[in-house]
């Protein structure tokens, strides 16, 4: 499995992870990108199981813990061993009693009963029984992120101090917990915490469960997971904190979507009754989607019976990829080629020399971007299209990604980057440049956030691993106001100024152009 790191059995994403972990270099995880997603986990029987991420966290990642403790606004707390506990006749190495596999959950249950009485209140919720897989308070405790992560904190107080008689000594014996905070941005938004209610209060309590030298000790295993599709969303406080490890899950490569497809539609006479295009190539097609819309697309197929076709698949991934992107993306789809270009002679030339390029292969001789610059009405946005058609990979529209909220405008474009990442070779067109990609120091009245657009654009339009793979065409008619450093080599490298014809034959070949299009029988003379 090409999404699995060699020895482990694991995505590569949940590797590094593990990794970061083992070396007790933090105990904290922010996880961002492709969060909503399908993750592979052995099934114990030699097969995968296809998980939700919290599923694979709970079962794969945190099956040596004794307690995991889940919480997000929507669903409140729940409190449950592993997804696979131990079985309660097993017996650990160096022990001779069985392990009871739910004995965590019932210790903090117990704990919790005993504030509960400390304070007087009633308990808030019955016992566990010892079929019991888990203890469910999302109807029980309050779901307000200030009170909940109190409880929170409390059990891994609770968890690190933790003792046991052993030969008749009391010993340290603490509780292994896991923590996963899913919707984090909803839970620790971005924004000032001077100005939004209760908001300090999450930050200090989220940062300290992974600056505490408490929880870095060796006999202590407590670990955090913050779960956000968009790494800019969450608060600032704990994005940039040093004690905490932001892993990117990316969105399943043409080798990931081949595994999948193998295992939605194992039986290959079914395969190719349902689609008329090979497992290599569909695999290739799908790149860019998730599992989720992979499999969305395929049972659409099969339920409906219509064939998978090279048609079928292009107008359901254009469809899956804009609704991925919310509309900030647009597949630019044409039947026109440059040979439908009047004029622009040199224009054509260049970009077919480049097309020629692409298509061999030669990523290194492929400019980092073009710039397209002309009066209105010289037909910037045609040549493009035109190119789109010609060019034979995926060209895409940056339409607006701006929002009214804080934070949200960031995270859009950080969705956007993903997408483009995932297609592999794409030609991104952004049209009005000079509208759209922000200031270098940022305009008036908008609190830096036209500064911190032209921040992202410019990082990832030099990013030289990007060079043949994502391709930048903007177009404008005021060159003068795009920033100059997007202008530069290694960005925006080739510049094509578009012209209206300025003699005779010119305007006489665009005059024959625009009579065919509107199909005026007019003599060539």
């Amino acid at each position: 499995m090409a999404d699995v790191a060699a020895g482990t059995g694991l995505p590569a994403w949940a590797e590094e992870m593990r990794q970061v972990f083992k070396a007790g270099a933090t105990s904290q995880f922010v996880l961002h990108g492709n969060v909503f997603d399908l993750v592979p986990a052995a099934d114990g029987k030699g097969g995968v199981d296809w998980l939700s991420l919290t599923g694979f966290l709970s079962g794969t990642m945190f099956q040596p813990f004794d307690v995991v403790i889940r919480y997000d606004r929507g669903r409140g707390m729940s409190i449950e061993p592993p997804r696979v506990p131990r079985r309660a006749d097993e017996k650990p190495a160096g022990e001779s009693a069985p392990v009871d596999p739910y004995l965590g959950v019932k210790e903090v249950q117990a704990f919790l009963k005993g504030v509960d009485a400390f304070r007087g209140a009633p308990a808030a919720f019955d016992a566990v029984s010892d079929r019991a897989d888990k203890l469910d308070l999302r109807n029980q405790l309050p779901r307000d992120p200030k009170r909940a992560l109190e409880i929170v904190d409390r059990i891994l107080a609770f968890a690190r101090q933790r003792t046991k008689v052993q030969d008749g000594k009391v010993v340290s014996a603490p509780l292994k917990v896991a923590v996963v905070l899913d919707y984090a941005h909803f839970i620790a938004p971005q924004g000032d915490p001077l100005y939004v209610a209760d908001l300090s209060q999450t930050l200090i309590q989220i940062q300290d469960w992974a600056a505490s030298p408490d929880m870095t000790r060796d006999e202590v295993s407590i670990a955090t997971v913050l779960i956000a599709e968009n790494l800019l969303d969450l608060n600032r406080a704990l994005v940039e904190s040093p004690y905490s490890a932001k892993i990117r899950i990316n969105l399943p490569t043409a080798d990931e979507i081949r595994v999948f497809v193998i295992d939605l539609l194992p039986d290959a006479d079914e395969f190719a009754k349902a689609s008329e295009v090979s497992r290599e190539v569909l695999a290739d097609k799908l790149v860019g989607l998730s599992r989720v819309a992979i499999r969305a697309l395929v049972r659409r197929a099969l339920t409906s019976g219509e064939r998978i076709t090279g048609a079928y698949l292009t107008r359901m991934k254009k469809e899956f990829i804009e609704k991925e992107a919310a509309g900030r993306l647009e597949f630019l789809e044409s039947t026109r080629t440059l040979d439908d270009v009047a004029g622009h002679d040199e224009a054509k030339a260049w970009l077919r020399e480049d097309a020629v390029l692409l298509k061999r292969g030669r990523t290194m001789a492929i400019p980092m971007g073009y710039l397209l610059t002309g009066r209105i009405g010289t037909g910037k946005t045609y040549l493009v299209e035109c190119l789109a058609g010609d060019i034979g990979i995926p060209c895409v529209e940056m339409k607006n990604f701006r929002d009214k909220w804080v934070g949200a405008t960031e995270g859009n474009l950080e969705k956007v980057f993903s997408i483009l990442h995932a297609l592999g070779q794409v030609i991104v067109f952004v049209d009005e440049a000079d509208q759209v990609t922000g200031k270098r120091g940022g305009g008036d009245g908008d609190s830096g956030l036209s500064g911190r657009i032209y921040g992202m654009l410019a990082k990832e339009m030099s990013d030289t691993k990007n060079r043949g793979k994502i391709i930048w065409i903007f177009a404008t008619s005021r060159p003068d106001l795009v920033e100059v450093d997007l202008k530069r080599q290694g960005r925006l490298d080739v510049h094509i100024p578009l012209f209206p014809p300025g003699d005779g034959p010119g305007r006489a070949t665009l005059f024959a152009a625009m009579a065919r299009k509107l199909k005026l029988p007019i003599k060539p003379e």
